[in-house]
């Protein structure tokens, strides 16, 4: 049992609330950060860490907007997180490419690129004779692509190594195996119950914990959020193999830079069931090889599963009606790729609500 005090306690110590934790330890705010299991051992674990927002979005939204802004705050973050970690993160703008296999789905493409540059998408036509040349080891027969040279990826395992220790020098206190159970808000602040019958005192709260996020009672409502499991499979293949992320109807490819490559993905909601589905793997891999068989084998050596955090209406970000809790969960697929603009929004209104209390 432990108990303390803090100014604002994160639940969730993925990269969304390693993130938000970091930023608010480095503007003065004492922090305490709770996971249930071990910091980054889930979704940021096992995601696949493309910064696509190209390939997700086809519309004006404020969605749209916010993910353009988080993919340009990459750089900073992941340089300024170097810094004050003192470690390496693998990271880099190496371009997407969303593939066309027939003339039906380019002309389609072509379209798309066309209103994606309207809505301020850097992104141009790839034809296949071009496209051949981006990526030589293609075998699929595909008839061109769109292009998005400021995307890229980031191996999320690496970003939340660098959080704990970067979390750690600004003062977060870290309580793994903690499973918070209860929020109580009262009288602006909010208390904090953990299944082992700790209590911490807090003037805010922010639940960041994925997919689980809703499990927690927090006296009303909370926006829905549910496990959407994934299979990824991976391959240690040679550095610079796959110059580019790819993406093919539901296959994906992604390298790091020193040449491991993931591939993906499935798509069930079977709540959290971490049984790996054999058949699913192989179906991921026979895939894979069919579109890139110069560079991706016929085998995949690692396959693993992650829950992605679903959410009928996008990401639940801000504060819970008027009380001291945030909500910053429910990013499905995108958690990776939003996690800079999270944090800067989150914690930006935190300690603004927090400020103005004292005013």
């Amino acid at each position: 049992m432990r108990h303390g005090t803090a100014d604002i306690v994160i639940i969730g110590g993925g990269i969304i609330g390693c993130s938000i934790a970091w930023r608010l330890a480095s503007a003065g705010r004492r922090v305490i950060l709770c996971d249930a299991g071990v910091l980054g051992g889930e979704a940021s674990w096992a995601g696949a860490g493309m910064l696509v927002p190209g390939s997700e979005y086809s519309r004006a939204c404020p969605e749209l907007t916010f993910a353009l802004e988080s993919l340009a705050a990459w750089p900073g973050f992941a340089a300024q997180l170097e810094r004050e970690s003192d470690t390496s993160i693998d990271f880099e703008l190496c371009g997407a490419l969303e593939l066309a296999g027939s003339p039906a789905e380019f002309e389609k493409l072509r379209t798309l690129a066309t209103t994606q540059r309207r809505l301020g998408i850097d992104c141009r036509v790839v034809e296949a004779q071009e496209l051949r040349g981006m990526v030589p080891g293609l075998t699929a027969p595909l008839e061109g692509a769109v292009y998005f040279p400021k995307e890229g990826q980031v191996d999320p395992r690496t970003v939340t190594a660098a959080l704990r220790i970067a979390c750690q020098r600004a003062g977060v206190e870290i309580r793994e195996h903690t499973r918070v159970t209860r929020l109580i808000p009262r009288d602006g602040a909010v208390s904090i119950e953990s299944s082992d019958g700790g209590v911490i005192e807090a003037a805010r709260a922010v639940i960041a914990a994925g997919a689980w996020s809703n499990l927690i009672d927090a006296g009303v409502r909370l926006p829905r959020c549910f496990p959407v499991r994934g299979h990824l499979i991976g391959y240690a293949l040679s550095a610079g193999s796959l110059p580019h992320v790819l993406r093919f109807h539901h296959t994906y490819a992604v390298q790091r830079r020193g040449g491991y490559t993931i591939a993906g993905t499935s798509e069930e909601q079977v709540g959290f069931d971490r049984t790996l589905d054999p058949a699913t793997v192989d179906g991921i891999a026979a895939r894979a090889h069919a579109l890139a068989g110069g560079i991706i084998p016929a085998v995949a050596q690692d396959a693993w599963i992650g829950f992605r955090p679903g959410a009928k209406r996008g990401p639940s970000l801000g504060r819970l009606d008027d009380t001291a809790i945030w909500l910053a969960y429910g990013h499905y697929r995108n958690g990776i790729l939003l996690a800079p603009a999270t944090a800067a929004r989150i914690a930006g209104e935190i300690i603004s609500s927090l400020e103005s209390r004292l005013a």
